[in-house]
């Protein structure tokens, strides 16, 4: 039993794609001469042989932008991932659109976006969320940043962004850091509902970010900075890749779905320190 129709999943893969082709030109535009390499690839047969999908990759690598990817994918299964346990073995459908940024420039910050489709058994959610994550902070941006969020939210109705934000904050915490990962954003997951008005959410959220975050990086990407603090940048991009390896909740289910590993881990930085 399916509870999307073909017509519905694909308009969620067309808006997908569509976020994917503004990230790749916003990134490109930062970084004059660089180019997004894409690359596609194949989710082996589920045991059903059906075929089980794919994805797209687009990974930029410069001067500027030292490295970001924007990914798209849409996968079946025959069995679920149990992250949660009511929907453990059940087939599953899971499309979605994901984007990470590190620029060279320690002032210039990382920041992450993915909105996702779901359907599980005979249900079916929409999930998401965006984060910035500063070396340098500048409040100016960490404002600017969560007022574009908030618009986003704003049609949802009252209280919706100071809920997602709150998700937000516990979701990226470091138990073993004892600390945030960055200053915040959106988190949201197992949204139901009428399937039109939660893609147009997820539109609505998409475009925040491609609209405020390449703004960010434009304003600090030429900003003039010290060996020492390019130095602590990369011992501050550890604390992004521990989250993601041990923590982040997207890295677990794509490699427990049988996703392409080097799609899941383009999160990671191109240069770290321990």
């Amino acid at each position: 039993m399916t509870v999307l129709s073909d017509a519905q999943k694909q308009a969620a893969l067309t808006l997908f794609r569509a976020v994917q082709s503004r990230l790749v030109q916003a990134f490109e535009g930062l970084d004059q001469g660089a180019k997004a390499q894409f690359k596609t690839w194949e989710k082996s047969a589920n045991a059903s042989r059906r075929p089980a999908g794919g994805g797209t990759m687009a990974v930029l690598r410069g001067a500027v932008v030292e490295k970001a990817g924007a990914n798209v994918s849409a996968v079946t299964g025959d069995s679920y991932p149990a992250l949660e346990g009511e929907h453990k073995d059940k087939p599953f459908f899971a499309a979605g659109v994901s984007t990470i940024c590190h620029m060279y420039n320690p002032h210039a910050p990382i920041a992450h976006m993915n909105v996702r489709v779901l359907e599980v058994g005979d249900k079916f959610w929409v999930g998401g969320g965006a984060d910035l994550t500063p070396f340098v902070r500048y409040a100016e941006d960490t404002a600017a940043f969560h007022l574009a969020l908030q618009r986003a939210c704003d049609p949802r109705g009252p209280g919706t962004y100071e809920k997602y934000k709150k998700w937000c904050d516990e979701y990226f915490y470091i138990p073993h850091r004892q600390q945030a990962r960055g200053v915040g954003g959106i988190f949201f997951d197992y949204l139901t509902g009428d399937f039109d008005d939660l893609l147009r959410f997820l539109d609505a959220v998409s475009s925040a970010y491609v609209e405020v975050y390449p703004a960010i990086l434009a304003q600090r990407k030429d900003a003039p900075f010290t060996p020492e603090e390019k130095d602590a940048q990369l011992y501050w991009r550890g604390r992004y890749a521990e989250f993601n390896l041990v923590y982040d909740r997207g890295t677990k289910f794509g490699l427990m779905s049988g996703g392409n590993t080097e799609a899941i881990l383009v999160s990671m930085p191109p240069v770290v320190k321990w």
